[in-house]
């Protein structure tokens, strides 16, 4: 069973939920659960109620049931590039997909993470599309997942046809196309999104450009590329050339993030796959360090 130590620092005694929902950002929907779990929340090894006062000094233990509801595939192989007890970094490779679907019902992250952590739970912190591939963040508790969300700077790369120079930012709202479940469309009522990007090579068949988003919408460099006129190359649904590559060519390259446990800022890398750096060549100096 899952626990989290935490201890009381503050000058002043506060209601337990107070500390819970302020300092150690637990959220409601969490201590909820906590309250049904038998030893949930004890204060210095004694249970203690959301109601009552911790103290200075007071080590409080939460403890929840969580593990990956995922039917377990061990058939699958995926590459972990970082792992502590609060997470988990793997490299997803290209027609992998996230969460089981209709169509996927065991060949995805989930299955393979249910496999190989069957005790811990799945939190994605960053979702990529299944045909992208790169770093992978899972949380392996909500609390962990809870101090993740939204405070990992990543750092995309991706193949775009010859042509785009320099580097800029795209700051065009984003929203899904009237007549399309999946397609997304740069349009005025849509929600704001902006990337940055700058270009590193130059080949005769492609340029590769780093990709730095601010906000995270789905589709959102993919659809902001193509907003530019440089589909990425493989991305058949936003109009990209697909006689060299059968996938989109966007592989999610760094992150750098706080450790949960630590607070330690950390940065990880996963090179470029394959078929991507095939297509630079020989002007692949610098590449591998991504």
């Amino acid at each position: 069973m899952p626990e989290l130590h935490l201890t009381y620092y503050g000058g002043v005694p506060v209601l337990l939920r107070e500390f819970l929902r302020g300092q150690a950002g637990v959220s409601a929907q969490r201590i909820k659960r906590l309250k049904a779990v038998p030893d949930g929340m004890t204060r210095n090894g004694v249970l203690i109620r959301t109601v009552d006062t911790v103290f200075p000094g007071d080590e409080i233990v939460l403890k929840w049931e969580e593990n990956c509801t995922a039917e377990p595939n061990s058939a699958l192989t995926v590459p972990v590039v970082y792992e502590t007890g609060s997470l988990l970094i793997c490299d997803k490779s290209v027609d992998l997909p996230v969460h089981p679907s209709v169509l996927h019902r065991s060949d995805t992250l989930a299955n393979w993470f249910a496999a190989q952590r069957p005790q811990e739970g799945f939190h994605l912190v960053n979702r990529l599309d299944r045909n992208t591939s790169g770093l992978c963040m899972i949380a392996k508790t909500a609390h962990a997942a809870h101090i993740l969300r939204g405070k990992v700077s990543k750092r995309y790369y991706a193949l775009l046809p010859p042509g785009l120079t320099g580097s800029g930012t795209v700051d065009a709202p984003i929203v899904r196309e009237q007549e399309s479940i999946i397609k997304r469309c740069v349009r005025a009522d849509g929600r704001n999104a902006v990337t940055h990007y700058r270009i590193l090579r130059e080949t005769a068949r492609c340029t590769l450009a780093e990709l730095t988003p601010e906000t995270g919408r789905t589709h959102q460099i993919r659809v902001h590329m193509a907003y530019l006129g440089y589909p990425l190359l493989g991305d058949a649904l936003y109009g990209g050339d697909c006689t060299l590559l059968s996938a989109h060519a966007l592989h999610c390259g760094e992150m750098t993030f706080s450790d949960p446990d630590t607070g330690e800022t950390m940065t990880v890398r996963a090179p470029l796959r394959p078929d991507m750096a095939a297509l630079l060549g020989n002007d692949t100096a610098g590449v591998s360090d991504l």
